[in-house]
Order: structure tokens, then sequence, then C-alpha cells
């Protein structure tokens, strides 16, 4: 067998990233032929990405790619809010966005295929679950824009719009807090409205109301909730004093999709008790 140096195990480190005894192993097994050494690497690799498949994965990161008309936003999944920040886990999360604006993928089935190997290899070097959760593509005929909130990038929205990018910006910003359910009035599911406009209704007789009034109460109930949820009817949050409809007429600018993330929405993340672990383990 061929003596295994410490340099060849920190130059088979260097290349891969993997842990040092992991590395020291696959050059034991491969006879010192590094190539070979890391061959078995990559396949046990493989291995453990499949063994961490089953974990749950609702920390991560949303990213975005813009390529020229085409803007992609992705979230990717890992199980720790400590892998989320990795800066390894962050640049992947990034490499997908630009994969899905550049290839244009239709499922995350296919998105996936496209960064297996990528994803596989991320998973080796920081040994957790890590997935390609979702991601919607906007094929604008207009300008793009984003909006990722916070160091942590757990929410965000991609912007598509006319006119002013700024004002586009600070309108992404209005919806990461303010949650619109779409745009306009016209694009609300009916069935929602015909529901809300039940609830109103059964309400208003309840309250006794001649029926001409409970009519007019009805009315302005649903109108109330049409401005709640819709982006145009919307208080403007740099300025309640007006709507995001009258603030885009004011800055000329009109927007004409958007899509909002926030990381882990959904997903139901298991709930770990440290001090019954910590128990446990002491009575071991």
């Amino acid at each position: 067998m061929s003596a295994i140096t410490a340099k060849m195990v920190a130059d088979l480190r260097a290349a891969t990233g993997l842990g040092m005894m992991e590395c020291k192993k696959a050059l034991v097994e491969a006879n010192g032929d590094m190539e070979k050494a890391e061959e078995i690497l990559r396949i046990k690799s493989g291995a453990k990405a499949s063994k961490l498949a089953g974990r749950t994965a609702a920390e991560g990161v949303l990213a975005y790619a813009i390529e020229g008309n085409v803007g992609a936003l992705v979230e990717v999944n890992c199980e720790t809010d400590f892998v989320a920040k990795d800066t390894g886990f962050i640049a992947f999360a990034q490499s997908v966005a630009k994969t899905a604006a550049l290839k244009k993928p239709v499922t995350v089935e296919e998105l996936a295929a496209l960064v297996e190997n990528e994803r596989k290899a991320v998973i080796a070097k920081l040994g957790e679950n890590i997935s390609v959760r979702r991601f919607e593509i906007i094929e604008a005929a207009n300008s793009l824009t984003t909006y990722i909130h916070g160091a942590a990038a757990t929410e965000g929205v991609l912007v598509e719009y006319k006119g002013d990018e700024t004002t586009a910006r600070h309108i992404g910003m209005h919806i990461v807090a303010s949650k619109p359910q779409c745009i306009s009035a016209d694009q609300v599911d009916p069935e929602v409205v015909a529901k809300e406009r039940h609830i109103y209704t059964e309400q208003a007789i309840a309250s006794g109301k001649p029926a001409e009034i409970a009519a007019k109460m009805v009315e302005g109930r649903v109108k109330k909730f049409l401005a709640e949820v819709t982006l145009l009817g919307q208080p403007f949050v740099m300025n309640p004093d007006q709507t995001v409809e009258q603030f885009l007429k004011q800055q000329g600018t009109e927007i004409v999709n958007f899509v909002r993330y926030k990381v882990g929405d959904g997903i139901e993340k298991k709930e770990v008790d440290y001090a019954a672990e910590v128990a446990a383990a002491a009575k071991v």
C-alpha cells in the first residue's frame, strides 16, 4: 500500500471540501490514488445525500436571477438556520435561480434534476438535507426588479413593472410587508368573494337592519375586503394616507405582475425538545 501523507489528505480535502477523516479513509481504500479516492468520495457523498433525503428541510433562503427579460424566484431549503447562513449554501441557491432563469424549466422536478450534482456536492460538505422546494418564472414584456428582505433572505418578491424601478422596489417592500393576494379586485377568485358576501349578508340579517341598509352594509364590507387583499387597494406602507394605487399613479408606474415567497410557508417543522434530548443522553 502506498503511504498516505498529510499533504495528500489536505489536497483531497481542498478538492472535495469533505472532512479530513473521510478523505483519509478514501485514500486508504484507493491505495493512495487521488483520482480514485475522489471518485470514492463522490459515490459515498451521493449515498449520503440519499440517506438525508427523508429529513425535514424547513429552513432556507430565497434567491433570484434576472437574465434579460426572464426573472426567477426560488426557494431552497435546508434543515437548520445555521446552514441557511452558510456561504456555500447561499451560492448554491443563487446558482439554482440562475439555472431556472436560463433554462426555464416547467416543473420543480425538472429544475431539481438540472442542479442535482451541485445539490449532492453541497450536501456532502454541509451534512444536511437540501432541497429545491419551489420556483416561479416571469417572462416579462416589461421591466423586472426584486426585493429580498433582510440578511436572512427568507421573504422576497419578484416584480414585473412599467415605469420607475425605485418605485417598483418600494412596492416590492410593501408586498413583503402587507402580503396582498393579487394586484386588483378583478383578479380575486369569484368564489372567495361570494363566500365573503354570504358571510356579510348573514351578519347583516342577524343584526336586524332593514333590507336596504343591510344591502349597503354588505357592499361596504365586500369593498373593504377587496381593498385589504389587493395590492392597489391597500394603504401604502411608507405613507398610509394614500393607497398603493394612488402612489403608483403619482409616480407614473404600473405593477404588471408579482411573485411573493416566504421560506417555509406550508412546511410543518418538527419541534425539537433539546432539554429532553440532553436529559435522555445523560441517562445513557
